[in-house]
């Protein structure tokens, strides 16, 4: 039997690496061997206990790596060549998929949940299987979610790719954005900054990134904002409301997941705004009702699961390979699977600077 080192959530507060089985693919499934992967914000709720996931379960939804061995069902791929799969890995034939909403693929079965709600059944890895903190991990549905990487590009260029760039831009999307917008960015790790990044391609003509950090918020600038806001410094509310000369922006997006920041992309919207959630939260929030106009200002609230998909996956590249996108300045540290526990203290503490790690076994 062939063993592989995997990181496992081992009870709250602890996540260790173990050994696992190599896992066997079935007719539909792949074994990608895995190059690179990275920690997310989501692997510290598990970590903390904020997001129930089974003891032993792998950790991890970011995967880069070489195709090992292809089910025999699994067409347009060879073994030996550079894929990814996003984070998010849909079925493509599920009610929610054919119904316009892969992320949510299987979310109407009863043991897939999420604080007792009946969603993010399309995330799978690290969450309802086997994720990639890994020396392997098994690709569900490999033809629809594995996704060749072009030739010239490295592991750290597309490493952002399985998540964060597509959830960024997801937010970025569900916006509305158009041409000559205003946007409000509150947080910018790296979910926040590519947000940031995706308003810009989107159209936004000035766009406020909000963050405690000056070394996230000296990013924020390269991504595409052109006000940056310390939030510690500066009354972000009053300031957003000077610079839209009273206006309100006209869409905003919350990629922390607090109340706080919830309360504070609701307050800056014009009439008639969207707010665009991408935060994930660990507490119930409440609804501040003058900030929501008492329900007649005619907002758009809507909340995001980072999509997923080979296609989604391919467009998310073609954007890097064609220059529209740099994203290696985003790996700040470079890990080795064995010192994962290490990569989850520096990563959950926020230390150094850190922006996002590479994993590499």
């Amino acid at each position: 039997m062939r063993m592989m080192k995997a990181a496992a959530f081992i009870e709250k507060g602890r996540i260790e690496l173990i050994e696992k089985l190599i896992p066997s693919p079935g007719p539909n499934d792949a074994l990608l061997k895995i190059t690179t992967t990275t920690i997310c914000g989501t692997d510290i709720h598990i970590l903390k206990g904020e997001y129930a996931v089974p003891r032993r379960l792998t950790i991890g939804h970011e995967p880069v790596g070489i195709i090992e061995k292809l089910g025999s069902n699994v067409k347009g791929f060879q073994e030996g060549q550079r894929a990814l799969a996003g984070a998010i890995c849909p079925s493509f034939t599920s009610y929610s998929c054919q119904d316009g909403f892969p992320a949510q693929d299987g979310s109407y079965l009863p043991e897939c949940r999420c604080h007792g709600y009946k969603a993010t059944a399309g995330w799978r890895f690290g969450n309802v299987i086997d994720g990639t903190q890994a020396e392997y991990v098994l690709v569900p549905d490999a033809e629809a979610n594995l996704a060749l990487i072009p030739d010239g590009l490295t592991d750290e260029q597309v490493l952002m790719c399985p998540d964060v760039m597509s959830t960024g831009f997801k937010g970025a999307e569900n916006a509305n954005i158009n041409i000559g917008d205003t946007v409000a960015i509150f947080a910018q790790g790296p979910i926040g900054l590519c947000a940031t990044a995706g308003a810009r391609l989107r159209g936004a003509s000035l766009i406020i990134a909000i963050s405690s950090s000056p070394e996230k918020l000296m990013m924020a600038g390269k991504m595409g904002a052109n006000v940056l806001l310390n939030y510690k410094e500066t009354d972000v509310i009053d300031e957003i409301f000077k610079i839209t000369s009273g206006r309100g922006v006209d869409a905003s997006i919350e990629c922390l997941g607090t109340q706080a920041t919830f309360n504070q992309a609701l307050r800056v919207l014009k009439p008639g705004g969207t707010l665009s959630s991408l935060g994930v939260y660990s507490d119930d929030i409440q609804l501040p009702v003058e900030a929501f106009a008492y329900g007649l200002g005619d907002h758009t609230i809507r909340s995001a699961l980072c999509p997923g998909g080979k296609e989604r996956m391919r467009r998310m590249m073609n954007v890097i390979q064609h220059g529209g996108l740099d994203l290696t300045p985003f790996v700040t540290h470079r890990f080795q699977l064995e010192n994962i526990a290490e990569a989850y203290h520096l990563f959950s503490e926020k230390r150094d600077g850190v922006i996002k790690l590479a994993i590499t076994p």
